[in-house]
């Protein structure tokens, strides 16, 4: 066992403390270890017991014979003491039992319980019984009552196995009757269920059998409980035989190596001194079943003892441990990744482990755990190393070493298997080299024997054995497979399927479990249970199912056991090579024994089948570990000898040195000629080729498909923010930044740091300006190597200072090494050191650097930050879909498939080919196929493979494709006659790389061949081997040979170089291609090495991909597709053949996009027409692009592209046209002239790096600006495959009986969460795809996800794509749009109209300067009625005696009917704004939300009931008073009776106090009204109340908990807001006299009492402060708060002998010109200061709709109060689409469902008592309707008759914008207009008092023909009005002029009368 070196450490402490402690162990004397384990590892424990139970046995030391110290002084045959401690009856005399008697009253019937329940099980057979996790329903036996079985439930720890082992000490059950749960003692349990025994109780004896479910359901009796027979057994066959017996060989395992002798431990000829098995015991902590093979040969031990085998395969650890050498060179030193010197503990095994789990579960036993050894101890031969026996029980492999802390294990797993020692098997010597097979034994159904001897000639595999566990299947993934539990199949049947499905295989086929699993599944679906098959017939009719596979698949029948049936066929396979001749593929051994049943396994004999499988179960890291070793330990020679000579027989250096010499230092012409002209190399290395830049068009696009992917992304991060879980509060943040993690290749860092380049993203974020972008890109891209910790470490640091920006991490290519990382905490140092040790370690290459993804995205720091996104991106996505996975399913965003993009696909775009897309193309029927297999290829490796059975089949086939390439070269150019040797396709490819750059017009460029090398040692192999055979050739100008490792970066000769630079025209000397795309062009063979494929994209130049290498150890389906998927790329349209809709389409990665490039490819877009003109396609934002890639257009030392001179045209422009929008990130960045942007100046293109950045900002070139020559656009044709067989079938899947690659398992570090399930089908994609990975497999132990928390992580999203589709471009163009959501969330849409301006009085010269208004300065400045506020724009003008200027031409809008759009402009909201209910910040959250402890009922209600002179009524207001607001109330004695609210004084100064209360009435806008003030307060002390209308009150109070609400009175649910100003007018006036009263009693003088209010509109959202500046320009308005605002109004001097002040509407045009005066007397709206003393008698009209602020304004100044506005200060009013006082909809009372009409205006009013529609809507609202649109037919000789306006008597009614209206007070005292010679055209009378005398209206004169409205309440009130104004002396009425609103009586119509004048 010494060959796992599971536990090294790289570190020097531990390796040294290590050895020593071995060594002082092997040379002392005592048998105690040293205490090294102790210090550096915790021993995992089985089991929750005592630590302290745990005692190591005696390690026995290597210098004394084997046998001589037995373990604990026992000698090896005492049967007594081995029982140990066991008190059982067989050695014992009985002792004798005093049971204690029952409690009084209780039950003790026998079957019957102390409780009285019923326990027999005949009695309880069929009821439901509760079973508890982890307990067992057995049966016990009671003396009195033997017929019966008593039902018990007991813990399945303290049971024993199938072995009669690993029972645990103790008891602990429950009684099923009476429910009665935890008896800890047998004998208290038999007590309660009544088993009066005579003996001491013991479970034992009387717990006898398993009770299971019969067909039916019933209860019945199952198998006896194995509590004695194995240990019986054990004692008699070990007492004196010397053979080495199961259970003596067991114990040394399971004693961790008690019997540890040094000629057992094996170790290498180069390693330290021996390990003894403890060590291997800790090392096994658990292991992946599905892959825990060994392929490796027996070496010699160091004590010179015979060949030792390696540790059995079914031994095998998985992950970083591998069977190899201790002492290799630091390139080869295996990495433990989960092991930091810190030595922590091992992770038990799990459901699924391997079969040797138990031995590995834990150090030494427990004490007294019976079931953990047999005792007997023999003497163990150097050659016996069990294979435990495996019992089939288990689920699904497990997983590499972890770490935490031990756990028990998980029932299930399987345990080494005593067994006799007649059910051992030698494994004869020499097996493999006397038969060239090392067969592998597929484990099937039953009991495996135990292998010794020559065990390393064998392989167990677990691959089947899941196939055969259709009875461990639950009741609910039966139903999701449509089955039931009685279609279950028998074993019978199974052996009779398996061996049909082996019979079909074809010849080069191997098994794969899910075909088989597909197979078991077909069968039981369709023929339930069938015919029972006897035992007699089984071997009849197993033979006749194997006679169809001529020959290939034999049936073994034995009686005894398995192990007889693999004796033979090993037996008569090592017998020698006569047999070989016809040997059979398979053979399948049934042991049909009467004992156990029928049991079976498979023996797989075939050469090809064994190695494949035996190759196949290691993993990855494994196969390049154990292909490096063969590499360093030369057991390669005889292979590399072999390849020494040439297919013809010649020494093939010798032959290269021959032509090298012949043509004396000239080499091959590089371009422009053919293979045969030769010249001199001096001469060749200075050619160079022509320059023609346009070739390379490096475009960075964003195509539909990618910005439709970008959208979604955007989506989805809005539903994360919206899903009410605060999970993500975009509302806060400003910024965006970024950082991508990229698995560790430099190339792919370049990459990416290419595209955030040209993207210009950096600059769009506002991360970087132009100049630093450039320089800069490569900071936000980071490699998941040893430097990852301290950039992680710095940009976790940035996330926490900036918490106002949203980060988002991205991790590109995250299916690549999602293994567990150790987490300390999140130690980013340790992480560091960890990854530089691994660094140094070299292996990088072979995927060492485990875990770090895991430790960086999933470490905690990264996932409590509240500002930080992590977007997972992956081509291969399925190891994230996991039934463990961290991101929800919800969080997916999958690339469109191809067939939803076809509707938007321009006809010369290119389009994306995929995986499915080469399956397919295998139906086009076309000579050349793109996907082939190269059978002759696959021939020759076959025979090699049989000649050197010992060597890894990648060695061969490596060395195989390295001679084939060789000799193309040569017989290309020296040796013509090598043709027949080498397979055409190889031939044609070289060929084609040779050839190419010469062809006519190529101007010497060529294709990329790629070959696909994993193993970093064969690559290196290859490329020294082909660049060496290239020289002599004299090929060394023709084309380069590179090593694409991710672990170096690109190695061009210079030559090659200066040619690359040439077809750029880069002038920059030291520019060095950087990525692949930089060889665009370049004849080059690229050797691509590599575990896996890191997501690199490749130039357009590449032409084949060869996949030869990559065969069945790749039989997973991200391993497979991701090897494919290097060739997937975007072609021209036509190159697709149609004949593809033949076959079902299939899709491995998942979707094909027809759109976008790679990641923004470098293809060329092809032209629409051939036009060579310069075209553009308009402005960069059409194309997607902001011009901040600008720096990409100069060349810089740094950068890595040469930027072209000019680039060809793309025809972006029209698909690209709808998203100018949000991608365009600075509007209007180019002149959307197109002419003027495709003649940017040449200095822009030019490639000096002296092109200042500053001359190129003021005319940005567009992205998609070039200088096209090519008449015709280049055809992209797809990438030719060539692949192995194994691949080629599985991604074909041409024939019927394999599988495709998407049936396979998804990844290797999950496992399927079942046996059977549903078959994948190839149009699963995206959602339904997740969803079926996520259902059907779970995460191995290795897994990053393996123990996730539950709930997935609600900021992680996953974006996948297939590969090379454009992602990066998708993600990187998400990160801007999601930049300018942002931004947009932090804009707000506000009014911007410019006020009407009065023409300049001559009168008013001297702009007063002063911050605060005099009041004798504003009384002498005069009223302006106009209402100019754009909001009146639709409003009826007030007449004047000053003409405006807007007056003289008439308002025209009333001509044009459409409703025009109120203009808005977008702002940036300042610290200073108002918010709406979706507003959260750590500031005002307390403010707006409710506290978590807080309910609504916290809120008092209290009635407010006073007496209104102008209602001439009582009023009840309802408060809803929040108990923190509770302050601002005067509260009766009691404390229940509100009495008022509180009022400061006048004289009362707080600069942190607002004085006036604020009343916000709103309405319908609970979400949306800005109503939290909070920020526009700067958090001062204030009373805002909003006042609602009781029907919504519940919905205000849950939208604002903590505000008071003015509940208005039902009745006024419909009417208007000139109710709700009433109502505040009203109320507050009342409340100041009841504050007098209330402070007159203290002393305070009723004058001295706060007069004013604030009324404010829902919509107020910031304010402004205009200054007048002293220059002459005026400086743009500053935000203020509205604090600052109100506290300067109140403290204007004289503040009380003001009426109202308020503040202008701001507009952008106030920027420009100063207000001309500080102070104006003008109209007052939207936030009004109102004084309710003075305005006392003024009442807002209560019944208003609509302009009661004009009506209540005009009103106010004619009684003689001023009313005064502050010009400097300014507010914004933000546009609320919603609520508000919007229009009715106005529609019929009694609907006619049939034809429902639309109602205009003119339908509003009707003659009194018609039968005209009546319609539901307040008549107030009707009546203001019509007179708004029909006031043209009332007042004809009005109508834009501005000198003769209508007389409106004591209210203003809005009579439409083309009537001008002149307002005259009635009251006395009034200061009215001077109407002296003024002719009026009409005149309204709208709701009359008294005060409107006949006397009044005969002072004015009327226009000839002027017309009265005169408008009531009632009829009755009408007709009282005309007698009483004598209005029938010069008015005529006429009957049929009377009308009413449309209303019905109960609605309480208005009624008109129209008249004329005489």
């Amino acid at each position: 066992m010494g060959n796992s070196y599971a536990g090294q450490l790289k570190s020097a402490r531990f390796e040294e403390a290590l050895h020593n402690s071995i060594e002082a162990s092997l040379r002392s004397s005592s048998g105690d270890p040293q205490p090294i384990f102790t210090q550096l590892y915790l021993e995992p424990e089985p089991y929750p017991g005592n630590v302290e139970d745990i005692k190591p046995k005696a390690d026995l030391h290597g210098g004394e014979p084997p046998g001589n110290e037995l373990m604990n002084g026992h000698s090896s045959n005492d049967p007594e003491e081995l029982e140990e401690d066991d008190d059982s009856d067989s050695s014992s005399p009985p002792l004798p039992y005093l049971q204690a008697p029952a409690p009084d009253g209780c039950c003790t019937l026998d079957g019957f319980c102390q409780a009285g329940k019923d326990l027999r099980l005949v009695s309880i057979a069929t009821e439901p019984i509760e079973v508890p996790a982890g307990f067992e329903l057995v049966g016990a036996k009671s003396p009195s009552v033997p017929e019966h079985i008593l039902v018990c439930a007991v813990d399945r720890r303290f049971l024993p196995d199938e072995n009669g082992k690993n029972a645990l000490l103790g008891f602990s059950g429950n009684c099923v009757g009476c429910g009665e749960k935890g008896f800890r003692y047998f004998t208290e349990f038999s007590n309660h269920i009544n088993l009066k025994l005579s003996t001491q109780p013991k479970k034992q004896k009387h717990l006898k059998y398993y009770l299971v479910k019969n067909s039916q359901g019933a209860l019945c009796k199952g198998p006896l409980i194995c509590w004695k027979d194995c240990k019986s057994r054990q004692i008699s066959s070990s007492a004196s035989t010397s053979k080495p017996s199961s259970s003596s060989s067991h114990s040394s395992k399971e004693n961790g190596g008690a019997s540890g002798h040094s000629s057992s431990t094996f170790s290498f000829s180069d390693s330290p001194p021996t390990r003894t098995t403890q060590m291997s015991s800790v090392f096994f902590g658990s292991q992946d079943l599905g892959r825990d093979c060994s392929f490796l040969k027996p070496l010699s031990s160091t004590s010179g003892n015979k060949t030792l085998p390696i540790v059995p395969t079914a031994l095998r650890v998985n992950g970083p441990m591998n069977c190899l050498v201790d002492g290799r060179p630091p390139l080869l030193s295996p990495s433990q990744v989960s092991l930091g010197p810190q030595g922590p503990a091992y992770r038990t095994p799990d459901l699924g482990d391997s079969p040797a789990s138990s031995a590995m579960n834990s150090g030494p036993p427990k004490k007294r755990h019976r079931s953990w050894h047999p005792n007997s101890l023999v003497p163990v031969p150097p050659t016996a190393v069990p294979v435990p026996a495996i019992r089939p029980i288990v689920c699904s492999p497990g997983a590499v070493l972890g770490m935490s802390s031990p756990q028990p294990p998980v029932a299930g797993v399987i345990q080494p298997q005593p067994v006799t020692a007649g059910e051992t098997v030698i494994v004869p010597d020499n097996l493999l080299n006397s038969s060239g097979v090392r067969p592998v034994i597929l484990i099937g159904h039953g009991t495996l024997p135990y292998f010794y001897g020559n065990v390393g000639d064998i392989v167990v595999s677990p691959l089947l054995v899941s196939c055969y566990k259709s009875s461990q299947l639950t009741e609910k993934t039966l139903e999701t497979l449509g089955l039931n539990s009685s279609q279950l199949l028998c074993v019978e049947t199974m052996i009779l399927l398996t061996l049909q499905y082996l019979a079909r295989l074809g010849l080069v086929q191997i098994p794969l479990r899910e075909e088989l699993e597909q197979i078991v599944l077909k069968a039981m679906l369709c023929c339930p249970r069938g015919p029972a098959i006897s035992p007699s017939q089984l071997p009849w009719l197993a033979r006749l199912e194997a006679s169809v596979s001529g020959g290939s698949v034999q049936v073994v029948v034995t009686h005894n056991s398995l192990g007889e049936g693999i004796s033979e066929s090993l037996r008569s396979l090592s017998d020698g090579p006569h047999h070989q001749k016809c040997l059979p593929t398979y053979v399948v051994i049934i042991c049909a024994s009467k004992m156990s049943g029928n049991e079976f396994c498979v023996l797989v004999l075939g050469k090809y089948q064994a190695r494949a499988l035996a190759e196949g179960m290691l993993t990855t890291n494994e196969f390049l570990k154990e292909i490096s070793y063969e590499l360093i330990t030369g057991k390669v020679s005889i292979l590399a000898s072999h390849f020494k000579t040439t297919s013809l027989g010649d020494n093939l250096d010798k032959q290269l040195v021959r032509y090298q010499r012949r043509w004396k230092g000239q080499v091959i012409q590089p371009f422009q000629g053919d293979v045969t002209d030769h010249i001199h190399s001096q001469e060749a290395a200075g050619m160079s080729p022509p320059s023609e830049r346009e070739l390379l068009s490096k475009l960075f696009q964003i195509y539909p498909t990618q910005l439709s992917v970008a959208r979604s992304l955007l989506s989805q991060v809005c539903s994360i923010a919206d899903s009410g879980t605060q999970n993500l509060d975009l509302g806060r943040f400003c910024k965006v930044d970024f950082l991508v993690l990229v698995p560790p290749s430099h190339i792919l860092v370049h990459q990416t740091a290419q595209r955030i380049r040209q993207s210009g993203v950096l600059v769009d974020l506002g991360i970087e300006d132009v100049c630093s972008a450039h320089q800069k890109s490569d900071k936000y891209v980071v490699r998941l190597d040893g430097e990852v910790h301290a950039k992680m470490e710095a940009f976790m640091r940035k996330v926490k200072q900036n918490p106002y920006t949203l980060f988002v991490l991205i991790h590109d290519n995250s299916h690549v090494d999602l293994t567990r990382g150790v987490f300390l905490g999140y130690d980013l140092q340790h992480t560091g050191q960890l990854a530089q040790q691994i660094a140094l370690s070299g292996s990088v290459c072979h995927g060492e650097l485990q875990g770090l993804a895991d430790r960086v995205v999933n470490c905690q720091e990264v996932l409590d930050a509240m500002n930080l996104l992590v977007l997972q991106v992956s081509c291969f996505p399925y190891t994230l879909q996991t039934h463990q996975s961290r991101i929800s399913i919800h969080n997916e965003v999958h690339w469109p498939s191809g067939e939803s993009l076809q509707g938007e696909q321009p006809p010369n775009e290119l389009l994306y080919f995929g995986l499915r897309d080469y399956s397919s193309s295998l139906q086009w029927g076309v000579a050349s196929p793109i996907l082939r297999c190269d059978d002759a290829f696959e021939k020759m490796v076959h025979t090699l493979l049989e000649r050197h059975p010992h060597l890894h089949s990648m060695v061969i086939r490596s060395y195989l494709l390295i001679q084939q390439y060789t000799e193309a070269m040569m017989a290309l150019t020296s040796s013509p006659s090598l043709r027949d040797h080498i397979t055409p396709e190889t031939l044609a490819m070289v060929e084609d790389l040779i050839n190419a750059p010469g062809r006519e017009g190529s101007q010497g460029r060529g294709h990329m061949l790629l070959v696909r090398v994993p193993s970093l040692q064969l690559a290196m192999l290859a490329r020294e081997r082909l660049e060496d055979v290239r020289d002599k050739l004299g090929l060394q100008l023709c084309f380069a040979v590179l090593l694409g490792s991710p672990a170096t970066e690109l190695n061009l000769q210079k030559n090659f170089t200066n040619r690359l630079k040439a077809w750029r025209g880069c002038e920059n000397e030291d520019w060095v291609p950087h990525t692949y795309e930089d060889l665009e062009g370049l004849p080059c063979i690229v050797i691509l090495t590599g575990k896996d494929p890191l997501g690199e994209t490749f130039p357009r130049s590449l032409k084949y991909s060869d996949l030869r290498l990559i065969d069945s150890s790749y039989l997973t389906r991200t391993a497979l597709e991701q090897e494919v998927g290097l060739a997937c790329t975007h072609v021209t349209m036509g190159v697709v053949h149609e004949p593809k809709k033949a076959m079902a389409p299939r899709e491995s990665d998942g979707e094909k996009a027809t759109t976008g490039l790679n990641d923004g490819d470098e293809l060329e877009r092809p032209q629409s027409n051939g036009s060579a003109a310069t075209r553009t396609s308009g402005s960069l934002a059409e194309n997607g692009v902001s011009s901040s890639d600008i720096a990409d257009s100069f060349q810089r030392p740094s950068t890595s592209t040469c930027p072209p001179e000019g680039a060809i045209t793309s025809d972006m422009g029209t698909a690209a046209q709808g998203f100018k929008q949000e991608c365009d990130s600075v509007e209007s960045q180019l002149s959307s002239n197109p002419s003027k942007a495709s003649k940017a100046p040449p200095s822009l293109y030019s490639s000096s790096s002296s092109s200042s950045p500053s001359s190129s900002s003021t005319q940005r070139p567009s992205q998609s600006t070039q200088c096209v020559r090519e008449p015709k656009p280049t055809r992209v044709s797809p990438r030719t495959v060539i692949m192995s067989r194994a691949a080629y079938s599985l991604l074909a899947g041409e024939s019927g009986s394999q599988l495709s690659s998407f049936s396979l398992l998804p990844h290797a570090d999950v496992a399927w969460s079942s046996p059977l399930r549903p078959l994948v089908t190839h149009n699963l994609q995206g959602e339904e795809r997740s969803m079926y990975y996520r259902e059907w497999t779970i995460a191995r132990q290795h897994h990053a996800d393996y123990e996730a928390p539950s709930v997935p992580h609600p900021r992680r999203m996953l974006l996948s794509g297939p590969p090379q589709v454009g992602k990066t471009g998708a993600y990187l163009q998400f990160l801007r749009i999601l930049f300018r959501m942002l931004i947009r969330l932090l804009e707000v849409d506000v009014y911007d109209e410019e006020e009407e301006e009065e023409e300049e009085t001559s009168e008013v010269t001297t702009l007063v300067k002063t911050q605060l208004p005099d009041i004798e300065e504003v009384r002498k400045l005069p009223f302006d009625p106009y209402p100019r506020d754009p909001k009146f724009r639709k409003a009826s003008p007030v007449y004047t005696d000053k003409r405006s200027k807007c007056l003289k031409d008439f308002k025209q809008e009333g001509e044009s009917h459409t409703p025009d759009k109120r203009v808005t402009k977008s702002i940036r909201l300042s610290r200073f704004a108002a918010h709406n209910a979706f507003h959260h910040c750590e500031q005002c959250h307390h403010y707006c939300e409710a506290g978590p402890a807080t309910q609504l009922s916290e809120c008092t209600f209290h009635a407010f009931t006073f007496c209104s002179s102008m209602l001439g009524e009582e009023v009840q207001l309802q408060f809803v008073i929040p108990k923190a607001k509770e302050q601002h109330f005067v509260f009766s004695q009691q404390g229940s009776h509100l009495e008022s609210m509180r009022l400061p004084l006048v004289s009362t100064k707080d600069p942190d106090r607002l004085k006036s209360p604020i009343f916000t009435p709103t309405t319908g806008r609970q979400e949306h009204g800005l109503l939290n003030i909070y920020h526009a307060m700067e958090g001062a002390t204030h009373l805002h109340i909003l006042v609602v209308k009781q029907f919504e009150m519940p919905l205000y109070r849950k939208y604002w908990p903590n505000h008071i609400l003015l509940v208005l009175p039902a009745v006024f649910n419909n009417t208007g807001v000139g109710a709700a100003r009433f109502m505040i007018k009203e109320l507050s006036y009342h409340n100041l006299e009841l504050e007098r009263n209330r402070l007159e009693e203290q002393g305070v003088k009723r004058q001295d009492v706060w007069p004013f209010i604030v009324m404010m509109d829902d919509s107020c959202v910031l304010w402004n402060s205009h200054q007048p500046a002293d220059s002459s320009e005026t400086s743009d308005g500053t935000n203020v708060s509205l604090k600052m605002v109100l506290q300067h109004m109140e403290n204007t001097p004289k503040i009380s002998l003001y009426a109202m002040c308020g503040t202008r509407r701001w507009s952008s045009s106030l920027a420009r010109k100063s207000p001309s005066h500080p102070f104006s007397r003008c109209h007052l709206h939207d936030l009004v200061m109102l004084n309710v003393d003075l305005t006392q008698n003024v009442h807002y009209d209560l019944n208003r709709y609509s302009c009661e602020e004009v009506d209540f304004n005009l009103r106010v100044n004619s009684s003689g109060l001023l009313l005064c506005r502050f010009n400097y200060f300014s507010l914004m009013k933000k546009h609320i689409p919603v609520g508000g006082n919007k229009d009715f909809l106005v529609k019929p009372k009694l609907v006619d469902m049939g034809n429902p009409t639309s109602i205009s205006p003119p339908q509003y009013v009707c003659a009194p008592d018609s039968e005209q529609t009546l319609l539901d809507a307040p008549a107030q609202f009707l009546l203001e309707r019509f007179l708004q649109s029909c006031s043209h037919r009332l007042f004809p000789k009005a109508v834009r008759n501005r000198s003769n306006p209508v007389l409106s008597i004591d209210s203003y009614l809005n009579i439409s914008p083309e009537i001008s209206v002149c307002y005259i007070n009635s009251r006395p005292h009034s200061t009215n207009l001077n109407h002296q010679g003024l002719l009026f055209s009409g005149l309204l009378l709208y709701l009359c008092d008294s005060f409107v005398v006949s006397g009044l209206l005969k002072k004015f004169r009327f226009l000839k023909g002027a017309t009265l409205c005169v408008i009531c309440q009632d009829r009755s009130s009408l007709r009282q009005t005309i007698v009483r104004l004598e209005l029938e002396d010069e008015w005529q009425f006429r009957l049929r002029d009377e009308f009413q609103t449309a209303n019905c009586s109960d609605d309480r119509p208005l009624y008109f009368l129209t008249g004329r004048h005489v």
